[in-house]
């Protein structure tokens, strides 16, 4: 099979497709022939050996896939051969196949195809679970999102809209502002163009009810003094590669709850109401994930970059098939 190979560690541009050989199923796996694969900010990290898990190398990148499964060796699961499954695994996507474990599967949904499955999958049930679980949005909520264009906060806008808040997008350019309100967003910051905390006090002058923040560095601590009395902050990650600082007397002063996002930290009940509930968003085409670039593997590298540099509007895939093969590059 193809495979993109990290051989060293390094930037983007260590990354080379090899010929390998398929990898071999183990028990309690399911073996993938992969569609579409998603290039998120962790790859570009694990690449570079940046990222709180050290994978050594080779390896084979990519964490987020969907495709076909084409051979079993588990009894767990609902699946057969020849189901259209979307998943994740730290590493190993960026191949014509891929092992994981059954667990780490879900089925795609009726009607969405190969390239919509592989960019929905981590960004969409990571922002849903955590604006209906962390933040406990309701309609008419005022909810601030960081890194709007990326694919967790565009994401976000979509969802945050879907569920009746008045969205607030946050971004770098107005090239993503304009994504993120053609998604929902009813008010939007170019936070390089002056004070956040000014814009973000003019947008909501009573303070949101929410803030989802995938980027953190330093627009977190003006995002948490935007919020009301109560408010929750949800931090989902890091892409600005700067894990920020928050004074605490802003926390008590304000009565703000700050809240990590983990998805096992989602209680059970809520996780399968959450999960079904984006289920039949996507199946219905209430929402759709905003695909900005799509390179083919022999691109791999310049996916990266893409990625790297910050220039991601939505999510960028690698395409692995024929049905998702026709690349789309900016």
């Amino acid at each position: 099979m193809k495979a993109a190979v990290c051989p060293r560690y390094g930037p983007p541009e260590a990354v080379r497709v090899e010929e390998l050989p398929s990898p071999a199923l183990q028990p309690g796996q399911v073996r993938v022939q992969v569609a579409a694969a998603a290039v998120n900010y962790p790859d570009v990290l694990l690449v570079a050996d940046r990222y709180q898990v050290h994978v050594p190398p080779p390896f084979i990148p990519g964490s987020e896939f969907s495709g076909t499964i084409t051979e079993i060796c588990s009894p767990e699961g609902d699946f057969e051969i020849g189901a259209k499954v979307t998943g994740s695994a730290m590493f190993g996507a960026f191949a014509e196949e891929v092992c994981v474990p059954a667990g780490s599967l879900a089925r795609v949904p009726g009607g969405v195809d190969d390239r919509s499955a592989a960019a929905s999958g981590v960004a969409h049930r990571t922002a849903y679970h955590a604006l209906r679980s962390m933040a406990r949005v309701q309609s008419g909520d005022g909810v601030v999102i960081l890194g709007a264009g990326g694919g967790v906060g565009l994401a976000a806008v979509q969802l945050a809209a879907a569920l009746g808040t008045r969205v607030t997008a946050v971004a770098s350019s107005n090239e993503k502002l304009d994504v993120a309100r053609r998604y929902g967003a009813a008010a939007v910051v170019n936070h390089r163009s002056g004070d956040l905390r000014a814009a973000l006090l003019e947008a909501a002058p009573d303070g949101a009810h929410a803030v989802i923040d995938p980027v953190g560095g330093e627009l977190s601590e003006p995002a948490l003094r935007s919020l009301r009395r109560g408010g929750r902050f949800v931090t989902v990650g890091y892409a600005s590669g700067v894990i920020p600082r928050i004074p605490l007397n802003l926390v008590l002063v304000k009565g703000v709850h700050v809240l990590g996002f983990q998805f096992q930290d989602v209680p059970g009940e809520e996780f399968a109401r959450n999960e079904a509930e984006l289920r039949g968003l996507l199946a219905s085409g209430t929402i759709a994930p905003h695909i900005g670039a799509v390179y083919p593997l022999s691109e791999v590298a310049a996916a990266l970059r893409h990625v790297a540099d910050g220039r991601a509007v939505g999510k960028v895939l690698i395409a692995l098939s024929a049905d998702s093969s026709t690349p789309i590059t900016p």
